[in-house]
């Protein structure tokens, strides 16, 4: 068993074969080289980068009079380190978003 945990169902039973993990619980299978950043979008959906994402809360930008509704939708996204682990564009502008206040859109 491994110490890691299934990026589907979050259990810890995995198992660590050659050339891949195997989740115990749910039978999910995934390289063993690092997929690096794990992003969660509100829902708990894994995000990755060229997702789009739409918005579930309205929120204001700092440092300005614009508000991004909710259900506006991002033009794909790229997944990056930080606070704010979003970059994408929304309405002509770029920005950074967390990822607690967007869904992926499928």
């Amino acid at each position: 068993m491994s110490d890691r945990a299934c990026p589907l169902c979050e259990m810890n039973e995995v198992l660590t074969l050659e050339e891949h993990y195997e989740c115990v619980t749910c039978g999910h299978e995934w390289p063993l080289e690092d997929e690096g950043l794990v992003v969660k979008d509100a829902f708990g959906n894994l995000l990755a980068d060229g997702d789009v994402v739409a918005m579930i809360k309205d929120l204001k930008l700092k440092g300005s009079s614009d508000v991004l509704k909710v259900g506006t939708k991002s033009k794909p996204i790229r997944l990056v380190e930080g606070d704010h682990e979003i970059s994408c564009k929304m309405d002509g502008m770029s920005i950074a978003l967390k990822a607690m206040y967007v869904k992926k859109v499928s």
